[in-house]
């Protein structure tokens, strides 16, 4: 099967760089080129791409209006190209924000050892995304209370025994009596979206300290905690070394280096690591290397939820969570951008449960709250 592809960029030369690498790959066929959003609205409507690669800053109309635009009318999933700036960050959680499924780098070099990891991971990317249902935007930027409305879509049942926003502020910390000390959150492409989907719905007074593993350059995840926190009632930060885990507080892993932890339970530390410590670790951040951290503090006192993403990074950290006795969870394929991550914990029998990511954030508070 062959995938049709659309580039959209104001560079000739980039364009031509892009559907070279792309058509390196039998599986992938470049069958338009437009230089603004403008043009890239026409072509959408009239070539029918399986994926479009999408840039930023262009004349005419930019490429974040056109993610808005192409959502609204024909719907497709779009894999932006940034800067690794914080001016690329905030740009790129815009366009995700509007509909964008995943992003790159404009540099390839910023992400890839050599030219060949370089073409591998583009063309992988983009084959991840094909085929993929998407409708309309995602929402990242919305109010708390518009975000918790439109997700709290839990059964009936399980309704009453969370309550509201205002309730579950004043009676989760009385009524904590789980055994949880710790919820442990690993993901990569379509992370953005997911991890904003549970942590809107999160209260103020969530009784445990939560961690986030979110496959991300270092030069994006400020800038995606800080939105975060915009949004959220639980406080959400960047990891930084030295800090202490507290409840309700949820630490970002940094991108480019590695988060792991030291102390004991209720008296837990952030190490933060330069990638040299793991030389043989891919990811940076890595959720196998901080899950197995978790593994070492909290021991089985933990529940480990894989999210959407690519490859099978968290999969050895769930393995020995769930050794010492940890829950693990996975979202379901269907809610997924990319069913890789929850796949791999699953087909390897380690995930307990799977469920659709409108519900996660109902199913978390009721385990861990009871």
């Amino acid at each position: 099967m062959t995938y049709r592809i659309l580039i959209v960029d104001d560079s000739t030369f980039f364009r031509r760089r892009i559907k070279q690498i792309l058509e390196e790959d039998a599986e992938l066929e470049v069958v338009g080129e437009a230089k603004n959003g403008e043009e890239a609205l026409t072509l959408v409507a009239s070539l029918k791409p399986d994926v479009v690669t999408m840039d930023i800053e262009m004349p005419v109309m930019d490429g974040i209006t056109a993610v808005k635009k192409i959502m609204a009318s024909n719907p497709v999933p779009i894999i932006m190209f940034s800067s690794l700036t914080q001016e690329g960050a905030l740009a790129t959680l815009n366009a995700l924000d509007a509909g964008a499924l995943d992003f790159l780098p404009k540099k390839f070099e910023d992400i890839a050892l050599n030219r060949k990891e370089a073409i591998l991971l583009l063309q992988n990317r983009v084959k991840a995304l094909c085929g993929r249902k998407v409708f309309g935007s995602h929402f990242l930027s919305r109010t708390r209370s518009e975000a918790f409305n439109s997700a709290n879509t839990l059964p009936t049942h399980n309704v009453n025994r969370i309550g509201s926003t205002a309730s579950r502020k004043t009676n989760l910390g009385a009524s904590h009596l789980s055994r949880y000390e710790c919820l442990a959150i690993g993901t990569s492409t379509g992370g953005p979206v997911a991890l904003q989907k549970i942590l809107t719905e999160l209260p103020s007074d969530f009784p445990i300290p939560v961690v986030l593993v979110q496959h991300m350059p270092g030069s994006f995840t400020q800038a995606f905690a800080k939105r975060l926190d915009d949004l959220c009632d639980v406080t959400i930060k960047e990891a930084a070394n030295g800090d202490y885990l507290k409840p309700g507080v949820c630490y970002l892993a940094p991108g480019g280096k590695q988060m792991t932890f030291e102390g004991r339970a209720g008296h837990v530390k952030i190490v933060i690591s330069e990638p040299e410590r793991f030389p043989d670790i891919t990811y940076k951040p890595s959720v196998d290397v901080t899950f197995e951290s978790v593994a070492e503090v909290y021991s089985g006192n933990v529940l480990a939820i894989i999210l959407t993403g690519m490859g099978a990074d968290g999969r050895e950290g769930c393995k020995k969570l769930k050794a010492n006795g940890a829950k693990i969870w996975a979202q379901d394929e269907q809610s997924c951008v990319v069913y890789g991550m929850p796949q791999a914990v699953t087909v390897a029998n380690i995930s307990q449960a799977n469920y659709d990511i409108a519900h996660m954030a109902g199913h978390i508070i009721n385990e861990i709250v009871g």
